[in-house]
């Protein structure tokens, strides 16, 4: 079973941030997931909110600022100490830690998976709705091809090491126009009667359902695996629920603790 750092370590470091990502290697993580939104001015930052209020010390929605903008704010005390949110501090907070106080790109995430002494896999998640619509995807998968995570045309022998997740159908479909060969991920909070059989999207590979789910329903494991699909389950984090997942046969755990998990399934 594949063990996925959700938003990095992010139970030991603050949540999309390169200390996170840094924590999650280090610990073992078989891939990193992360959740990408459009700023203003087109850059694709690792941010899971629509505004940026919860996990930094700004105000605002991350789709109506500058990536300038962003940079100026503290990302990572409010997990330190959730009363040290004063912005006239924050500037000298990022200069001793930037790596968990700044904000992070995705171009910067994808770098550091480049310089890992080991496969490092991606997952990917598109928030939806977005003002951008298509251009997340757009842009996405430019930037996937520039650090070849898109199938050479030459290669004989080729395995993803990214995949894109998204509770919208048509957030992977655009990605499937666009880059067929990278793996998609269809993410459910519920489990609608339309796909309570294991069926998926059209083109879409793997499952993603809740923890929540596969409590309610464990016999969905079997049924999506009959129907030739992976299952990638979020957010496991209590030593219970990775045993259910281990026990049904799940194939990924999406985790905020991977080095715990780890330890737990026999891995470190």
């Amino acid at each position: 079973m594949s063990v996925i750092a959700h938003r990095g370590a992010s139970e030991d470091a603050p949540e999309h941030t390169l200390a996170a990502y840094r924590k999650a290697i280090e610990d073992g993580a078989d891939a990193l997931e992360c959740d990408v939104r459009l700023t203003a001015d087109g850059h694709l930052v690792c941010v899971h909110d629509r505004r940026v209020n919860r996990t930094s010390n700004g105000r605002g929605a991350v789709s109506a600022l500058e990536l300038a903008d962003l940079a100026s704010l503290d990302f990572g005390s409010w997990k330190d100490d959730a009363d040290a949110l004063d912005p006239i501090e924050a500037p000298d907070r990022q200069l001793e830690d930037p790596e968990r106080t700044s904000v992070l790109t995705l171009e910067r995430l994808l770098e550091l998976v480049a310089d890992a002494d080991r496969r490092v896999e991606l997952a990917i998640e598109t928030k939806h709705p977005t003002r951008w619509a298509g251009q997340v995807e757009e842009r996405l998968v430019e930037l996937l091809e520039r650090f070849g995570h898109t199938k050479p045309a030459r290669a004989a022998e080729w395995i993803p090491s990214v995949r894109v997740m998204s509770f919208s159908a048509r957030s992977l479909h655009r990605v499937r126009a666009a880059a067929p060969e990278i793996p998609g991920v269809y993410l459910m909070q519920f489990l609608t009667p339309r796909y309570r059989d294991g069926r998926l999207p059209l083109g879409v590979q793997i499952a993603g359902p809740g923890i929540r789910i596969l409590r309610a329903h464990p016999e969905y494991v079997a049924k999506a695996h009959r129907a030739g699909h992976q299952v990638h389950v979020w957010t496991v984090n209590e030593a219970s629920d990775v045993e259910l997942c281990r026990e049904l046969g799940v194939d990924a755990v999406i985790t905020n603790r991977p080095k715990q998990v780890r330890n737990q399934l026999g891995l470190a």
